[in-house]
């Protein structure tokens, strides 16, 4: 603002110099002005001629662009020359050296699209701005402070006691020349070279590579990708494979048969638990039966079972009570000790029985581990839903084409690798969405079929 300022001020001297003819306002708006009332702000735009200024402003910018400034303010030197005619020059041709190219005038078109405006471009203040400036100028004058003082930073400290541990372990060795013959031969298509930078640097420069975990390098199932199908699923299969194949899906169908069944009997009603007419009177005429009158409730009828009248016990009783206890928990005490001792008697039957344990857990660590290694090859529970098995694609004896031509498809392709996916534990078992329609369908007769019926 204060730049406009100081232009608009030499503008207005006399001496201001424009590129374009002032023009005559008072022709343009007539001899007489219009009274305005310009209290208003509606009336300020439109009944203000601010033509003057629009003018005034585009040549100060004209001037801008073509000079670099206001024409009043350059010097004569910048504004004027000396026109003492053409001099030519004789020309002499200077043999061109090896190695050198004469440069090349830039085309016309490029000179057309360069910038040809004065005016410098506006100042980019975000390229001055430094991120977290106030921290960095703390963390310099903390620096400058602790320095005064004879102090070292702490994290300087770590780093150089890091690197005067890593300089007494390593051993400096000399590189070995290219034509040594002792140099061992390097292969180009071999494994990649072993680091031998500083660990830590490599750590805080980011070089140094991610341990990869050892978990994700097993495969979440052993099965094979692509499983062959059995010889007898060919198109012209011999006859046992062809009937080991159809005993295998006999099987799968009567599993399917015998799950059905035994679902049936949990679902079953038992006749026995039907209700009657006798058992339904009973449940309605259950307590609405009175007492038959003369019969006074007996006191011992109410007491419950096994209950004991309370007494007062005396001193004596208690008293002897006390002396059974003590008695009881010497008694448990020597039968402990009886026991000790009589361990010691029972070394080979106790060394014996721990041998037997020992034998008996290894055991069930091994059916363990021959359990879960029998379970990498089976389907796990990833979602809500359970893995359910395709069926097996078997051609009855009297379905077997004579040849390939007359060989109907079986299964699909595209269903076998959803499947073989789902087996292999890469993605859970789904099911096909439901569609659910929210409005029923209404149907209705046309005009032009009514006419017909």
């Amino acid at each position: 603002m204060a730049a406009k300022r100081v232009k608009r001020v030499a503008a207005g001297q006399p001496g201001f110099l424009s590129f374009k003819p002032p023009s005559d306002h008072d022709d343009l708006t007539g001899g007489r002005r219009k009274r305005v009332n310009k209290n208003k702000k509606k009336n300020w735009n439109k009944h203000s001629d601010i033509q003057d200024v629009e003018e005034f402003l585009d040549d100060v910018r004209l001037q801008e662009r073509a000079t670099g400034g206001l024409i009043s303010e350059k010097s004569d030197e910048s504004l004027f020359f000396l026109d003492v005619g053409e001099q030519r020059k004789p020309i002499q041709e200077e043999p061109e050296e090896k190695g050198k190219r004469r440069r090349s005038k830039p085309l016309r078109i490029d000179l057309i699209l360069q910038h040809d405006s004065l005016v410098p471009a506006p100042k980019d203040i975000m390229a001055y701005q430094q991120p977290n400036a106030k921290k960095l100028r703390r963390t310099a004058e903390r620096l400058e402070h602790l320095a005064a003082k004879g102090k070292m930073p702490r994290r300087q400290k770590r780093l150089l006691n890091r690197r005067a541990a890593t300089a007494a372990t390593a051993t400096k060795k000399q590189p070995v020349a290219n034509n040594h013959p002792d140099r061992p031969y390097y292969d180009l298509w071999g494994a990649e070279a072993k680091e031998t930078a500083d660990p830590y640097f490599l750590e805080q420069t980011g070089k140094k590579r991610v341990k990869r975990p050892e978990k994700l390098n097993e495969k979440p199932s052993t099965l094979p990708a692509v499983e062959v199908i059995a010889p007898g699923g060919s198109y012209n299969p011999e006859f046992f494979s062809h009937q080991a194949l159809l005993l295998e899906a006999h099987e799968v169908e009567v599993k399917k048969l015998k799950q059905e069944l035994r679902l049936e009997k949990q679902l079953a009603v038992n006749r026995e638990d039907t209700a009657t007419e006798e058992t339904v009177f009973q449940e309605q005429v259950e307590g609405l039966l009175e007492e038959e009158e003369g019969e006074e409730p007996n006191e011992e009828d109410e007491m419950p079972v096994g209950a004991v009248p309370q007494e007062k016990k005396t001193e004596k009783q208690r008293k002897k009570e006390r002396m059974e206890k003590i008695k009881e928990q010497q008694q448990h005490s020597l039968r402990t000790l009886t026991e000790r001792h009589q361990q010691l008697f029972q070394l080979r039957s106790i060394q014996a029985s721990l041998k037997q344990r020992d034998q008996t857990t290894r055991e069930r660590q091994k059916r363990r581990r021959a359990k879960m290694e029998a379970q990498k090859s089976l389907p796990r529970r990833l979602g809500r839903l359970k893995f359910q098995a395709s069926d097996l694609d078997v051609q009855l004896s009297d379905e077997i084409p004579g040849s390939l031509r007359t060989l109907k498809p079986e299964g699909s392709i595209l269903k076998d690798r959803f499947k073989s996916m789902q087996k292999r534990n890469l993605i859970e078992p789904r099911e096909r969405a439901k569609f659910k329609r929210r409005h029923k369908l209404k149907y209705t007769e046309k005009r032009a079929f009514k006419e017909i019926t």
